[in-house]
């Protein structure tokens, strides 16, 4: 492990991420706002820090080992959430506290959704893109766009992507060339919300509320422009707009890949996360329509439109509201949350577990059953036509206990600090899922919690974006021996 080539990365990498600053400089220019200046003091502090990490590194080249790619996936998500907050701290009446500032930088850019912010409608226009930005880049990944735009790296590509790409199956490249595949799915990424902001557009939004909401859906983040979510608008066509995206979103970047390049839809029929993904949303949108007549909670149209769009907004990870569903009744507020743990499918901008791995571990659990029938037998475990290997099983059971066990530790932390059961439990949840909403306390904001337990869910946010092992990885000694 070299720490002169990691360094020079993530300067690199830091320096890349300050001209991400310039769009917010544009929109504060033509709508007046007057926070052009926290960006500019934003920009010099990241880029002289690239350069301090970077000069004198420059010379630094090495191909990198798996183990790299961990380190400097987890060190840049860690920095570019600190640094992002920068803007955040210093945009005059509108600045939040430092803490608040990283919560709501980690929040953006992990795609999680959750917000300390009261009143996002009032904030400036620059401040407002800023957050939606933030979303789209950590969508599908920084450290993806950075081995698709920065060939100079010198280092093996591969070695990043596999500790970005969210699921347990990341040895298949789209294309022979890493970077040829990291820019494949960006442009399909950039189509997605070119597409969606196209379509927003088209139903009524203006362009500037377009194309904040087109980034946070395509990255199945949550942000908005206005405290009421989706909601403001009161449109049944934005709805069903949103929700078709964040669907589309939540399939596998790769399905996307093989569908545009065969110019044919057969393959998300023939893919079994993307058909399983189809028929839970299904399943639970009924559940939930239903719900809401049979209480009487809604009129007809009312829930029909609220139960689907709910349904899929959480289920989805994205977060999104058109009505305060932690108050409605009986266990649906409870079950919305549960279907958020399955989240979107592998290669996707969702949160959650990720559907593979709940397939996996559905059909691991009959096969334990049906060996206590027939003890003799050999049975293998089948996604699709495919067997999955003994080691991929393994490794998702070890994620999954992985995850229960964090869950576990900072479900008790957040209550350490004063926290209440539901509020605690529903935030570390949501954290974990990169989710965003939350019930109890945290059912509007996440303002009022204490600052501890707010930097416990910033820790919640990073692993759930990472996908846990990414970070576990580094607190073992095993990883920095020779």
């Amino acid at each position: 492990m070299s720490l002169r080539v990691i360094l020079r990365i993530l300067g690199l990498l830091l320096m890349m991420f300050s001209l991400t600053m310039l769009p917010p400089i544009l929109i504060s220019l033509l709508f007046g706002d007057g926070q052009w200046d926290a960006f500019i003091i934003a920009i010099l502090i990241t880029v002289m820090t690239g350069l301090v990490m970077y000069l004198p590194n420059r010379s630094a080249r090495k191909e990198l080992r798996i183990r790299d790619g961990f380190l400097i996936a987890a060190l840049f998500w860690s920095v570019l959430g600190l640094f992002g907050s920068l803007p955040l701290m210093l945009t005059g009446d509108a600045a939040l506290a430092p803490t608040d500032a990283v919560f709501e930088s980690f929040s953006g850019l992990t795609t999680t959704g959750a917000t300390v912010i009261t009143g996002i409608e009032f904030l400036p226009e620059s401040v407002l893109y800023y957050r939606q930005q933030l979303q789209w880049l950590g969508g599908m990944g920084i450290v993806v766009l950075a081995v698709a735009i920065l060939p100079t790296l010198g280092v093996g590509g591969m070695a990043l992507y596999r500790t970005e790409i969210p699921g347990p199956l990341k040895d298949s490249k789209l294309t022979p060339r890493i970077t040829e595949t990291a820019k494949a799915l960006w442009y399909i990424y950039a189509a997605l919300t070119l597409t969606c902001f196209l379509a927003y557009l088209t139903a009524g939004m203006n362009w500037f509320d377009a194309l904040g909401h087109s980034f946070s859906t395509v990255a199945i983040g949550g942000f908005s422009t206005y405290d009421a979510s989706i909601g403001h608008f009161d449109s049944a066509v934005i709805e069903l707009i949103c929700a078709f995206f964040l669907i589309v979103s939540a399939m596998s970047f790769s399905l996307h890949f093989l569908a545009w390049r065969g110019r044919q839809l057969s393959h998300y029929l023939h893919d079994p996360e993307a058909r399983f993904l189809l028929l839970f949303l299904s399943g639970l949108i009924v559940i939930a329509v239903v719900s809401l007549w049979l209480t009487g909670t809604y009129d007809t149209e009312r829930g029909l439109r609220h139960g689907l769009f709910q349904s899929v907004a959480i289920a989805t990870t994205a977060g999104f509201s058109v009505a305060d569903f932690s108050a409605w009744p009986g266990a649906l507020p409870f079950l919305l949350f549960m279907a958020a743990f399955v989240g979107g499918c592998s290669g996707s901008t969702g949160g959650g577990m990720k559907v593979i791995r709940i397939i996996l571990i559905l059909k691991q659990g009959m096969r334990e059953v049906m060996r206590l029938i027939h003890p003799s037998a050999v049975i293998a475990v089948k996604v699709g036509k495919v067997s999955v290997p003994d080691g991929i099983a393994q490794a998702v059971w070890g994620f999954f206990s992985a995850y229960l066990m964090l869950f576990f530790l900072m479900l008790v932390g957040v209550m350490a600090t004063g926290v209440d059961q539901v509020t605690a439990w529903s935030s570390v949840a949501s954290a974990l899922n990169n989710l965003g909403p939350a019930l109890g306390e945290a059912s509007d904001n996440y303002g009022e919690l204490p600052l501890l337990a707010k930097w416990i869910l910033v820790v919640a946010m990073l692993l759930g974006r990472l996908e846990i092992f990414t970070v576990l990885v580094l607190f073992t000694p095993a990883f920095w021996r020779r």
